[in-house]
């Protein structure tokens, strides 16, 4: 389980590709301009938002709620693992199956809810919002009906899934040991992800036999990372105390052990006993497991391309590629359209970029200047742990900064706590991108905002504000959080998650920054352009590998001579984009379809237009395909326009 996307069957964003490129880069250009401005756009301390409109909880709809949250929690239910992130104790010592048979199942499983739901209720007695979550539940079982098709088209390992590497994430960061019993329920669990580990192995040996392997540096990875989990105590003669030499899930759980015993739940002599039995889970259940991973991966890796090819070069890779495309955008853009659409965008972008290079005195052309900027000192803490310790305090202080200008921009506040955390060190890649981490609805676990530090020259000082507000606040944490803590939808609904909405208001959050008074700096406002222009490659570049056979050597040189990016990140950007086709499209189109929905509330309401309340009704519906966005936006503004 975890994300839940969903599809978009209408064509009002995709269909036309001339009014994309037109209309919506036109609307961009002036929303761009609009945000230079570092002052609020509304009044001081404006009234909050009012809601989308006045609910009626007439019996159709608040039936329907009813029903979903009945039928959501029936499916938390079948994911262990799920409870668990969501911070709930129940089947704690278990951990969810990985087999295809067990996906199958719980698919047929949301096919029986939606002929149930389609029978039980009357679409037309719903009100607005009600039908929306009744669109939501229904394409979100066609989009994981039509994934299925493609299903051993996917990559069950890589560097990029890390279905090897969160097994040890999901322990050591979400599994709580408050007593002893949470401790027995983490020892069942090492026996668990044994067998998870075995089950995905099958997978991937099936996936194999059907020629679907994923690059050679993506078997290296696996491997690498692998091995990392099952080496040092107990695994090793080396059971000495907590430190280097412990394996990463046994320090873990020593630790957690430690402090029950320092809080007196148990004793000494308990909790010895306890690290026995994890001992003996770990060597007897996990160790073989990741050991028949990592001989398995070692023995065909010869088998993999060392040239890592596009999807679009294996039989049916095209339609495999087309519907990755749609499911991550929730549009119907071609991939000859989305590769124009960036380079139009990065031919903008160049322009501003220009404009600061020339601000600054620089004497030289662009690619000079991308080249100054990712080899003079200036722009990097040192490569060392003072120097990541450096970079998570500054990232801290743009986040406060930032938190204290959230009122004069949103009505709807997150009550979750955020965090700024280095990746720990069994999962860390040189150059691998930073990533959020949700908290629990109840806030019991703050939201985590992880950075890769092992390669500090690939972290550049120039990218960290507008990376800081892309996965903090106003970014992945203030969104996801927010929808975390809607009370008036169906619970599904504040979980889901469609990349094109996640991840298109994180990367909108990085510009709106700059008019809520970030970055003073003019090497970080061109930073804010240089993770804008990113994102733009991502469109030429991705649909380029996949769908244009692009190789990875074409690829790294169209990031590198557009785009400021250090090269061990670039590297790692384009192998990311090999291994997970698709995905890294759906940010610069989630963007620009809420630039072009602000700019046509702008124009619709005149001197009455809130930017509080149009973030409200963004933020309001929880994760959205952009179709669905659209129309409540829409919405929003005709009933401004009648109030």
């Amino acid at each position: 389980m975890g994300f839940l996307v969903c599809l978009d069957r209408s064509s009002s964003f995709g269909a036309a590709i001339g009014a994309v490129i037109g209309a919506v880069i036109g609307a961009v250009v002036l929303a761009t301009l609009a945000a230079c401005s570092p002052q609020p756009e509304t009044a001081t301390n404006p009234p909050a938002a009012a809601p989308i409109e006045t609910r009626v909880a007439d019996t159709e709809s608040a039936r329907l709620t009813v029903w979903l949250d009945e039928k959501y929690e029936a499916q938390l239910q079948m994911s262990p693992n799920s409870l668990t992130r969501l911070g709930r104790k129940e089947k704690y010592d278990q951990i969810d199956s990985e087999t295809e048979a067990e996906q199958q199942r719980q698919l047929d499983w949301l096919g029986e809810t939606v002929v149930e739901l389609k029978r039980a209720f009357d679409y037309d007695q719903l009100d607005a919002e009600a039908q929306t979550s009744y669109d939501l539940w229904v394409l979100r079982h066609e989009n994981e009906l039509e994934a299925s098709s493609y299903r051993r088209q996917n990559y069950v390992f890589s560097q990029m899934q890390g279905a090897h590497t969160r097994p040890a994430e999901f322990l050591i960061n979400l599994h709580k040991v408050d007593d002893e019993s949470d401790a027995l329920a983490y020892i069942s669990r090492i026996k668990g992800v044994g067998r998870a580990i075995t089950e995905l192995l099958e997978r991937a040996k099936v996936h194999a036999a059907e020629g679907i392997r994923p690059p050679a540096y993506a078997y290296e990875a696996v491997i690498e990372e692998s091995a990392k989990l099952i080496a040092g105590a107990p695994f090793s003669a080396n059971q000495g105390a907590l430190g280097r030499a412990d394996s990463p899930l046994w320090a873990d759980l020593r630790s957690k052990l430690a402090g029950l015993v320092d809080n007196g739940t148990i004793d000494a002599t308990r909790s010895e006993e306890l690290l026995g039995s994890a001992g003996a889970a770990l060597r007897d259940d996990l160790q073989p497991a990741y050991q028949g991973l990592i001989d398995w991966f070692s023995a065909d890796i010869d088998n993999a391309d060392t040239d890592a090819k596009g999807v679009g070069s294996r039989p049916g890779g095209d339609a495999f590629y087309n519907f990755q495309l749609k499911s991550r955008t929730t549009t119907s853009l071609s991939a000859d359209e989305i590769h124009e659409l960036g380079l139009q965008e990065v031919a903008r972008i160049q322009g501003e970029m220009n404009a600061i290079k020339d601000k600054v005195g620089f004497k030289g052309s662009l690619q000079a200047f991308f080249e100054f900027l990712k080899s003079d000192d200036q722009f990097y803490f040192s490569d060392d742990d003072a120097g990541a310790d450096d970079y998570i305090a500054s990232a801290e202080n743009y986040l406060d900064f930032i938190y204290q200008r959230l009122p004069d921009y949103f009505g709807i506040l997150p009550k979750a706590d955020l965090v700024v955390k280095r990746v720990e060190a069994f999962r860390e890649q040189d150059g691998g991108a930073q990533f959020y981490s949700r908290g629990t609805p109840d806030g019991s676990r703050p939201g985590v905002y992880y950075a890769h530090l092992s390669d500090m020259r690939a972290m550049p000082t120039t990218l960290l504000e507008a990376i800081a507000y892309h996965e903090g606040n106003p970014g992945h944490h203030m969104q996801i959080s927010i929808a975390q803590e809607l009370t008036e939808l169906p619970v599904f609904r504040t979980r889901s998650f469609h990349t094109a909405y996640v991840e298109g208001w994180a990367l909108y959050s990085e510009l709106l920054a700059k008019e809520m008074g970030g970055y003073e700096d003019d090497y970080s406002n061109f930073g804010r352009l240089s993770t804008e222009i990113w994102r733009a490659v991502r469109l030429v570049v991705d649909t380029g590998i996949h769908a244009k056979g692009w190789s990875e050597a074409q690829a790294i040189a169209y990031f590198r001579a557009n785009s400021a990016v250090a090269d061990e990140a670039v590297k790692s950007e384009v192998r990311r984009y090999t291994v997970w086709p698709g995905q890294a499209t759906a940010y610069k189109i989630g963007m620009l379809k809420i630039l072009e929905l602000r700019a046509f509330a702008r124009a619709q309401l005149g001197d009455e237009f809130d930017i509080r309340a149009f973030h409200d009704t963004v933020l309001g519906g929880g994760s959205l395909p952009l179709t669905l966005l659209e129309k409540r936006v829409k919405r929003w503004v005709t009933q401004q326009l009648n109030s």
